[in-house]
């Protein structure tokens, strides 16, 4: 395969991801300040910008910060490299490039994800913003169950590591929405808002009955922070994507014959998690450790383009 079409597939895979993370981050905000026991109001808002990396881009815009103004950036505005329509632009235009590597289902997902959003102006009130992205979890959702039952060889690899990486950094930033959120004065860690903010973390994440299966004696910070980062029965959490990492990796290389530095930091990182507890890392701070893990996903994924040479 050549190079070129491997990077391709593999920010494909990242460009969807990422557009499903974004509307998940809108989602969990829009259900924070909307509809939770005590709306988290504009700094629901703030923090949504600062998880996506967005805080800066959206100064730009001289917009004020409301629900209506930061929902549109995020998912639609042209001028955010990182808005849902743009993420799925991007995806669009790199799966012509590559359709004869693709199958129907998965271009078709793409396409309609794509068409979905291409003619809207504004996501509008709650309920419009949450059936719109419903439809578009749906699409992804049809995406990646098209990646899934490609052939086992080197287009579907590529495509699942793009995803996995993404998918890393984008769940160590969704539980890190919590350290931007501010419980409102006279609020106390571990009381109804603040176990109503990690339930809408939880149900972002699509991991509310998994947390149901997994802990019998009730939520607490510590229990939903153990099951979306170390809990190996959950593939979302940050524990299964490096092991998947390792897996993709490791087929990757039978398959093209290139290993390297990818492969050892993958290793690393895994065999890390796995001596891992969760009082270590709420000892240590949680924000601290999901910073940590994200600087370390981002050198790896820089030592995948090096290695498969997608520069």
């Amino acid at each position: 395969m050549l190079a070129r079409t491997a990077s391709y597939l593999y920010w494909i895979g990242r460009y969807v991801e990422r557009a499903e993370f974004t509307a998940r981050l809108v989602e969990a905000t829009v259900r924070l300040d909307s509809l939770s026991a005590r709306p988290a109001g504009e700094g629901a808002w703030e923090s949504a910008l600062a998880v996506a990396s967005s805080a800066d881009d959206y100064a730009a815009t001289g917009e004020t910060v409301n629900p209506t103004n930061v929902a549109n950036f995020m998912m639609l505005a042209e001028n955010n490299s990182n808005s849902v329509r743009n993420c799925l632009y991007s995806a669009r235009m790199n799966s012509r490039a590559v359709r004869t590597a693709l199958t129907r289902e998965g271009w078709e997902s793409i396409n309609r994800a794509w068409l979905g959003l291409r003619d809207r102006s504004a996501v509008g009130g709650t309920q419009a913003t949450i059936n719109l992205i419903e439809a578009l979890k749906a699409e992804t959702r049809g995406f990646e169950g098209a990646i899934h039952r490609m052939l086992r060889q080197e287009s579907q690899f590529f495509l699942r590591l793009g995803a996995c990486i993404e998918r890393a950094d984008n769940m160590a930033r969704l539980i890190d929405v919590k350290y931007h959120l501010i419980l409102p004065e006279g609020e106390e860690v571990g009381g109804l808002i603040d176990r109503d903010q990690w339930s809408t973390i939880l149900q972002t994440a699509s991991a509310n009955t998994a947390f149901r299966w997994l802990y019998r004696d009730g939520l607490s910070p510590s229990r939903v922070v153990e099951m979306l980062v170390l809990r190996r029965e959950l593939p979302r959490s940050l524990a299964a994507t490096a092991d998947e990492l390792v897996g993709i990796l490791d087929a990757l290389g039978k398959a093209t014959g290139f290993q390297g530095e990818a492969d050892r930091m993958a290793r690393l990182l895994q065999q890390r998690m796995r001596k891992t507890r969760i009082r270590e890392i709420m000892a240590g701070g949680l924000h601290e450790y999901l910073q940590a893990f994200i600087k370390e996903n981002r050198l790896l994924s820089q030592a995948i383009t090096r290695q498969f040479r997608f520069d």
